[in-house]
């Protein structure tokens, strides 16, 4: 049991390892540096289709999580939600894709469930595993299935959220538990304001 929980440690560290190496590498410039982002076509949790070729002209965030998370998802998704409040009018029509790295139990009702607790301008996300998949490698974001005791499982994953300017461009990240003040410099940056 101690071994087992030791080698799932380990893999965590490890698949965390290659993603922030990824993300290092692409943070520091140069032409070979991988884009991030690329087009999807998903199931809203209020049922419609959201295509990123429509969401051109504005803005917006993305981040992958699941909606069984018990602590980073719903903090992160509190997180923006404050910072997006305060940001005020700039602020009005940006959204926030939560992607759901766990279609086999994230149906769109799961997910409105989920997102209740939160702001309308949170909208989760949902597709075919292949979607997910497709999705989450386009934009860099690690993820992957944790059995646990009972035949269950859990979902280990990044914890970025996206920053995608009007073109559908990656502009930057905000790390999970960013300082406020240097998270909001980078919205303030995104979408104009000085709130």
């Amino acid at each position: 049991m101690k071994l087992g929980r030791i080698l799932l440690a380990f893999g965590t560290v490890a698949g965390a390892l290659a993603f922030f190496a990824a993300i290092l590498v692409t943070m520091t410039g140069g032409r070979d540096r991988p884009a991030i982002g690329g087009p999807f076509r998903l199931k809203s949790h209020t049922g419609e289709i959201i295509d990123s070729v429509a969401l051109k002209g504005h803005p917006y965030a993305v981040f992958f999580g699941f909606a069984g998370c018990p602590e980073v998802c719903p903090t992160t998704m509190l997180d923006m939600q404050r910072l997006l409040d305060r940001m005020g009018p700039p602020a009005q029509n940006f959204r926030v894709y939560f992607v759901s790295v766990d279609p086999e139990r994230d149906t769109p009702e799961m997910l409105r469930y989920f997102l209740a607790s939160f702001a309308p301008y949170i909208v989760g996300l949902t597709g075919t595993p292949a979607e997910i998949a497709g999705m989450a490698k386009s934009f860099g974001a690690y993820y992957r299935k944790v059995p646990t005791t009972g035949g269950d499982y859990t979902m280990d994953h990044s914890a970025f959220v996206y920053l995608m300017d009007a073109t559908g461009n990656y502009v930057e990240s905000i790390g999970y538990q960013e300082p406020e003040d240097r998270a909001l410099a980078k919205l303030r940056a995104l979408l104009g304001g000085s709130s």
